[in-house]
C-alpha cells in the first residue's frame, strides 16, 4: 500500500499522516498472539514487562516480516525512496498496570549495533539493553516512523498528540520542546485497530495517561534511507547479518 499524494503532502507540511486499514481484521489477533508469546522468551529486552519491548525486530519474526512486507515497504519507499530499510522496532502497550504519560518531545535517538566515536553523534545511552545514540538532525530528517495500531486508540486511552509542522523546527533542546509543545496547537491522532500513523522523528509529540486504561498496543517501526558514517551500524544490521 503506497502513501497517496495527499499523504506525502501532509507528511511534508504537517510531519504526520494516518493511513487506514494497514492490517486486516484476521491479521491483528495473529500479531497480538505472537506478541503475547514474547513474554515467555528470556531474550526479550523490555522495561519491566511486555508493554515496552525495545528489540522487537530481533525477537519477533512476525514483526520482522511485517516490517519487510511489500505493503509497508511500498508505503515507506513512497516517502523516503527505495533505499529505505527498517532500523528499529518497539512494542508499546498502555494498560492499567503500565499507564504512563509522555511529555512533549522529539525522537532524537537511534539504535546502533556498537559504539564508535563519530563527530556529531552523542550523547550515548542504553535502553533495555539496546545501545542508543543521538545523531545529527541530518540523519533524523532521512527517517520515518510507522506506528501500527493493534487496538482502537483514542484520547481516552492515551492516543498520541502532535504539533503539526513542528518537524520543520529542527532538533530542539528538551526545555524548548516542552514549551513549543505546550503552546500547541496540538492534534489528537486517534486511530482504529489496523491503522498506521506515519510521522517524522522530529515531530513534537506526547501522550497522556489513559483515563480508561485498556490495551493500547502499538508496533512502532523506524525506517531510514541513510547509512551511518565512521563505522557506526544500525542495530538492525546486526540482527540481519
Amino acid at each position: 500500500m503506497t502513501a497517496t499524494l495527499s499523504c506525502r503532502d501532509q507528511l511534508l507540511t504537517d510531519g504526520f499522516a494516518i493511513i487506514r486499514g494497514i492490517l486486516s481484521s484476521h491479521e491483528i489477533p495473529q500479531l497480538i498472539g505472537s506478541l503475547r508469546r514474547l513474554g515467555e522468551d528470556d531474550s526479550v529486552r523490555r522495561r519491566g514487562g511486555v508493554f515496552a519491548v525495545r528489540n522487537l525486530l530481533d525477537v519477533s519474526p512476525a514483526v520482522r516480516e511485517l516490517a519487510h512486507s511489500p505493503r509497508v515497504l511500498e508505503m515507506v519507499y513512497s516517502i523516503l525512496g527505495n533505499a529505505a530499510f527498517p532500523v528499529r522496532g518497539i512494542l508499546f502497550d498502555k494498560t492499567s498496570g503500565a499507564n504512563w504519560k509522555v511529555p512533549w518531545h522529539q525522537d532524537v535517538t537511534i539504535a546502533v549495533a556498537d559504539r564508535q566515536e563519530v563527530e556529531g553523534f552523542g550523547p550515548w545511552s542504553m535502553k533495555a539493553g539496546v545501545l542508543h545514540v543521538q545523531p545529527p538532525a541530518s540523519v533524523l530528517e532521512k527517517m520515518l516512523s510507522v506506528r501500527i495500531h493493534l487496538d482502537p486508540c483514542s484520547e481516552a486511552n492515551g492516543a498520541l498528540k502532535v504539533v503539526p509542522g513542528s518537524h520543520q523546527l529542527g532538533r530542539l533542546p528538551e526545555q524548548e520542546a516542552g514549551r513549543v509543545g505546550t503552546a500547541g496547537p496540538a492534534t489528537n491522532c486517534a486511530a482504529e485497530a489496523g491503522d498506521a500513523l506515519l510521522m517524522r522523528p522530529l515531530l513534537l509529540h506526547a501522550s497522556s495517561a489513559a483515563a480508561a486504561p485498556t490495551h493500547r498496543r502499538v508496533i512502532h517501526l523506524d525506517f531510514a534511507a541513510v547509512q551511518l558514517p565512521g563505522g557506526l551500524r544500525w542495530a538492525s544490521e546486526e540482527v540481519e547479518s
